[in-house]
């Protein structure tokens, strides 16, 4: 009995617990079911306002874009309609002058209408007038018109003679002033022994050892120098010197003077470098300023600007084939002003004038430009006499002289510049000068044979006679030299001259 009761006991509980598990499961079941509706019936519900979000975005969308189809439609109206009212408004003006054509061309043939009525009307008094004439002068057409020719033979007579005393004198004032030019250019031909003095930009050294010291640890003492004056120091087999090379020639000399100091002083490096080139430089600023101030002074032209005096200066230590160009300056000055005495011509205006004639050429190498129109600008710059000015603008001929004293100053300036020792040239620049000049008159057909005499000043070409007639001769020598102008440099004029000869032989037996 109590076994059969455990049994049963066991069984309720088994079957107990098999109710309430499956109880549980259904539970559980039912629970992740009504959890999955749930989350369907949220999926569901943000779908569909998702859905109504794009919907909503899609219309804005659409209105946008339509909006913006009709802003452009309306541009595009906007745009024809300006177009047609610019059309419309050029076609009223072609009417407009097409209604003006047809008034003006209305108004010529009356008005040609009127003339020819006017000249009717005028031949008609013509006749009138003449046949009233002849009546009461009691003269016939012939008669009156000889009468008419013999008072105006007269008039023109008086009117001949009086014209041609006008032409006399105005022959006479252009024969002086073409004798003040003839006599100005044979002055030209002046030579003096006055050899100018001649620098080259080479330093020497107290030893070998000292290129070295310039040099520097790792070149630092040569690029400083190089770096401080602006110029190449060249270091190479010339015993006991440097080489300074520069296109500007002042700082040039300022640092031939640095490292003339620091040679002697003998303390060479960067900080010592740049102290000498300072000094050299305040040293050679001090000496264009009293340079350009003795050569005012000597040259007779005082109340320069300082600027001018200055610049003027600079020329102290520019060179042009060995010639110095501020004692060049000072002697046009003082060519200028003895032509122009003697020519009656200004004299302080010819002077100043060659003075400052290649003042350009202190500056030419930082400007732009020729020295003539530099040197133009600057002293009109400072207020420098007109007259000056075009002296110093025309002395090259780039702007055409129009004063005496203009044509003073290029001849005193070639006067200086190509006279014998005024400047050197090196013996192969000499010699391709004149084979230069040589080759140019053996290009021309019909030449025997050319000759380039006194240093290149003269050519003098033989042609061959049975080729080259006389007018031929001058043609030849006006095309040489207008070739000789445009090919070749050289200074002063070159004088052409072409010979032709012919000779005829025969022996007497």
């Amino acid at each position: 009995m109590p076994l059969a009761l455990i049994f049963l006991g066991l069984v309720g509980a088994v079957f107990m617990g098999a109710v309430g598990g499956y109880y549980a499961q259904t539970r559980l079941s039912q629970s992740r079911v009504d959890s999955a509706e749930r989350s369907a019936a949220k999926i569901l519900s943000e779908a569909d306002r998702r859905q109504k979000e794009l919907l909503l975005e899609a219309k804005e969308e659409a209105i946008r874009v339509r909006q913006q189809a009709e802003s452009e439609l309306r541009d595009r109206r906007k745009e024809i309609q300006r177009s047609e009212q610019r059309v419309n408004q050029k076609e009223e003006n072609l009417d407009r002058k097409q209604e003006s054509l047809e008034q003006r061309q209305r108004n010529l043939q009356n008005r040609e209408r009127d003339l020819e009525e006017a000249k009717a009307s005028l031949a008609t008094l013509e006749d009138e007038r003449r046949a009233e004439l002849e009546r009461l002068s009691n003269l016939t057409v012939g008669e009156a018109r000889e009468m008419l020719l013999a008072q105006i033979e007269r008039e023109i007579r008086d009117e001949a003679n009086r014209r041609l005393r006008e032409i006399e004198q105005e022959v006479k004032e252009e024969a002086d002033e073409k004798a003040r030019k003839i006599i100005a250019v044979t002055m030209q031909r002046l030579t003096t022994e006055v050899v100018s003095e001649t620098t080259v930009s080479v330093v020497p050294l107290p030893s070998e050892d000292m290129k070295g010291r310039i040099i520097g640890r790792e070149g630092r003492n040569i690029r400083s120098l190089e770096h401080l004056t602006g110029v190449d120091v060249i270091i190479d087999d010339t015993p006991d010197a440097v080489t300074l090379s520069a296109f500007d020639p002042v700082r040039r000399e300022v640092a031939k003077i640095a490292l003339t100091k620091l040679l002697t002083d003998g303390r060479i490096h960067p900080a010592r470098i740049e102290e000498m080139v300072e000094k050299a430089r305040r040293e050679v600023e001090a000496s264009i300023k009293e340079a350009g101030e003795a050569a005012a002074m000597e040259a007779g032209a005082p109340g320069l600007h300082p600027e001018i005096i200055r610049t003027l200066g600079r020329l102290k230590y520019r060179y042009s084939y060995g010639q110095n160009q501020l004692r060049h300056a000072v002697e046009t000055a003082n060519l200028a002003a003895m032509i122009a005495h003697e020519l009656g011509g200004n004299v302080d205006i010819a002077r100043r004038g060659g003075l400052l004639h290649d003042l350009g050429k202190a500056i030419d190498h930082e400007v732009e430009g020729t020295h003539a129109i530099l040197g133009a600008e600057l002293a009109r710059r400072y207020s420098v006499h007109a007259g000056v000015i075009h002296c110093i603008e025309a002395h090259h001929e780039e702007v055409e002289p129009t004063s005496v004293e203009a044509l003073i100053t290029i001849v005193a300036d070639a006067i200086s510049g190509s006279r014998p020792g005024a400047r050197r040239e090196s013996l192969d620049q000499y010699i391709k000068r004149l084979e230069a000049l040589e080759a140019v008159a053996n290009s021309f057909p019909g030449v025997d044979k050319s000759f380039a005499i006194q240093a290149g000043r003269e050519i003098r070409i033989i042609v061959k006679p049975e080729e080259v007639d006389d007018l031929g001769a001058s043609r030849m020598a006006k095309e040489i030299s207008r070739r000789i102008q445009e090919s070749l440099d050289y200074p002063g004029q070159v004088k052409v001259t072409v010979i032709r000869e012919r000779r005829a032989v025969e022996y007497a037996k």
